[in-house]
């Protein structure tokens, strides 16, 4: 008798633990739904969960396999970039994060717009650019500090729209 294959093995369910964050939706994005949440129910770690847990995890995977492959892929791409940033860098993220939410709508936008644009350029010209005249009257100082809050961290590239941290 041989080992098993690969193919028999059961993948992680996403969790803390996994080497790389997005590995197993990697690993299983091509399955169908049906065999998705089969994995997951047999994966060993997963039925080590709470229930709530494990409600979770069915919720996210049911919502990232509603959304489109190019946002799939932006999503995957952020949960990479997130796992290598510092315990202070995912602090200053998740409180700009939450400033930004706070933000009206068409600031929001505004605010949009200006990251993509900031995004594009070397760091020391972003610096010029939001101390300009021009942001300093587009933008009031507690966005100004949140464009250089936002500009400095490293996050997924914005692919056509601006990448805004994300717990």
């Amino acid at each position: 008798m041989g080992t098993p294959s690969a193919s028999h093995e059961v993948p992680k369910p996403p969790s803390a633990q996994q080497h790389h964050a997005g590995e197993w939706l990697r690993q299983n994005r091509d399955l169908t739904v049906e065999q998705q949440r089969k994995a997951l129910e047999n994966d060993p770690q997963y039925r080590k969960l709470p229930p709530q847990q494990q409600q979770a995890l069915q919720n996210r995977l049911q919502h990232f396999n509603s959304l489109p492959p190019q946002q799939q892929q932006r999503m995957l791409n952020r949960m990479e970039t997130w796992e290598h940033l510092t315990p202070s860098q995912k602090t200053d993220a998740r409180q700009l994060a939450s400033q930004f939410r706070g933000l009206p709508p068409q600031r929001k936008e505004m605010m949009q717009n200006a990251i993509r644009g900031l995004r594009q350029m070397p760091p020391e010209q972003r610096e010029q650019v939001i101390d300009s005249p021009r942001f300093q009257q587009m933008f009031s100082p507690q966005e100004r500090q949140m464009l250089h809050g936002i500009t400095k961290l490293p996050l997924a590239p914005a692919e056509g729209g601006a990448e805004v941290p994300r717990e």
